[in-house]
């Protein structure tokens, strides 16, 4: 197929868009019908630097990850997804049937979450790649929740399981064994848009997604608020097998949990008050506390401190 032809078959894949939409992907650009507040937020993954397609990811692992990722953005605002806007790189002989096994990814994680594929672009590329624009709404500011709200005395939780990318992602590589739910949990993760709405609306202080591990992405939130976020490394929850892969790996399972990075999961900080309303909000897992001053995380382990680094692109 030719770029138009490619475009069409996309359009097609991605459906009709909803009705405030008034515009979609076929004109110079979409029209929407906006709340009153719009969030938004831009993600790329690159072939090479996030994935090696053909070893550690399909084209349509690629296209749910990428989609994934930018969704995870809106979730850590508590903000309502609305649209998403893809720019897709294609490399040479990456092919037909790859383009479309990658849209049909995106379309199906999209339809999950209610989420219009309104437009965007198609070009050439050295390597595959893909750029994505989510745009979420809000009606006010206060059901919103930002980086820099923790406070001291908050207690610090997070949402689901830990260290099952990492672990999977090492499965994929060839370093470990383990069973396929880990490398499921890497390759199609999920974003916790919904617990991302219901902690904002039981009054969260704080909210950050884990791409990058807990260890790095705590570390914005203290940083944000000028707070220490003390995090006992042993009150991780640990997904399942995450321990044996761990034990392969010759780390201590906190390692994938804190540092690996990509788990999607959220950290969320909350007045001890507030404490009844976030679990009835959603399924949480208390892991600290905050505490004045600082800037920075404090992870600990049976009493002694640890360090742990996650996830940093080298510019």
């Amino acid at each position: 197929m030719d770029e138009l032809e490619l475009i069409a078959a996309l359009r097609e894949r991605f459906g009709p868009p909803p009705a405030r939409v008034i515009v979609g992907s076929g004109d110079d650009a979409a029209v929407v019908r906006a709340r009153a507040l719009a969030v938004t937020s831009v993600d790329a993954m690159v072939d090479g630097v996030h994935f090696r397609l053909g070893e550690t990811a399909s084209a349509a692992d690629a296209g749910h990850r990428a989609l994934a990722g930018a969704l995870s953005d809106l979730a850590a605002m508590g903000a309502q997804a609305g649209e998403a806007y893809v720019v897709l790189g294609i490399p040479p002989g990456f092919g037909d049937p790859a383009a479309l096994e990658l849209a049909d990814a995106m379309a199906s994680l999209a339809q999950r979450h209610a989420v219009a594929l309104v437009g965007g672009d198609v070009t050439s590329a050295p390597v595959l790649m893909l750029a994505v624009t989510v745009v979420g709404w809000a009606d006010d500011i206060s059901q919103l929740v930002r980086r820099d709200g923790a406070r001291p005395g908050d207690l610090v939780g997070v949402t689901g399981t830990l260290g099952a990318a990492g672990a999977g992602l090492a499965i994929l590589d060839g370093r470990a064994q383990g069973p396929e739910a880990l490398t499921r949990r890497h390759l199609r993760p999920e974003p916790r848009l919904a617990e991302g709405s219901a902690l904002a609306l039981a009054g969260a202080h704080a909210l950050i997604d884990l791409s990058d591990g807990l260890a790095c992405d705590a570390g914005h939130l203290a940083r944000a608020a000028g707070v220490t976020l003390e995090i006992d490394l042993g009150a991780l929850p640990l997904a399942d097998g995450v321990a044996g892969v761990a034990d392969q790996l010759g780390v201590a399972a906190w390692q994938l949990a804190a540092g690996a990075g990509e788990d999607y999961e959220l950290c969320v900080c909350v007045a001890s008050g507030d404490r009844l309303a976030a679990e009835a909000a959603t399924s949480l897992t208390w892991i600290g506390e905050v505490v004045a001053g600082g800037s920075r995380v404090a992870l600990s382990a049976d009493g002694i401190e640890q360090r742990a680094t996650g996830f940093q692109h080298r510019l």
